[in-house]
């Protein structure tokens, strides 16, 4: 795991643009940190455009019109943004969107994808995307790019908009939804996260 956790927060970049940067939904504590991680990426010209789900504000998530507003006021051209429809899906969770742009990225052939949450987030959700991937679209190559980080000491509302503490007390929620949902068997294991980096970087 500690291979893996390194290899997540550290990963290398390839060496051509991406298709897109994938944006996982944060609550508005925390969306700053995905939000300027998209401008950076997309100012050193490292991706076309940047992704996230084409909803309503829900479950802490601000929607897309929210962040789309945002970001153009931070500087981002307009049509560099587009919106994942979401799949069919009672509530809008870290595997609905990864299963949402697995599909919206097999269905627009791309070959190269960046995915970005929050830095305590960002293993869990890295690890999401990779177990739909597994699943929709096996041949894409993700990348992790982890969110400009925030104050840690600071509280912050995570998960749906129901969990709060400081960002440094999020961390072992995570760790324990990473164990709850491998038991689940709805996120991949280590070993086959590990394996996939290995493929891909060859």
């Amino acid at each position: 795991m500690f291979e893996l956790l390194i290899r997540i927060l550290c990963d290398i970049q390839p060496t051509t643009s991406t298709n897109a940067i994938f944006l996982f939904g944060q609550t508005e504590d925390n969306d700053v940190s995905v939000l300027a991680k998209a401008k950076q990426v997309v100012e050193a010209k490292q991706t076309d455009q940047i992704l996230f789900m084409h909803t309503p504000p829900t479950n802490g998530y601000p929607g897309y019109e929210a962040w789309k507003k945002k970001l153009i006021k931070a500087g981002v051209a307009g049509q560099q943004i587009a919106g994942v429809p979401m799949l069919p899906a009672p509530v809008l969770h870290t595997l609905v969107e990864a299963e949402s742009v697995m599909t919206y990225a097999k269905q627009h052939n791309f070959q190269a994808m960046y995915v970005t949450a929050a830095p305590f987030h960002q293993p869990r959700a890295f690890m999401t995307a990779v177990t739909a991937a597994l699943r929709i679209y096996p041949e894409l190559k993700i990348y992790s790019q982890t969110g400009i980080s925030l104050p840690w000491l600071e509280e912050a509302i995570h998960s749906q908009g129901k969990t709060t503490g400081t960002r440094n007390q999020l961390i072992a929620g995570e760790m324990e939804r990473i164990e709850k949902y491998q038991k689940q068997g709805d996120l991949a294991t280590v070993e086959q996260v590990v394996d996939y980096l290995n493929r891909r970087d060859k």
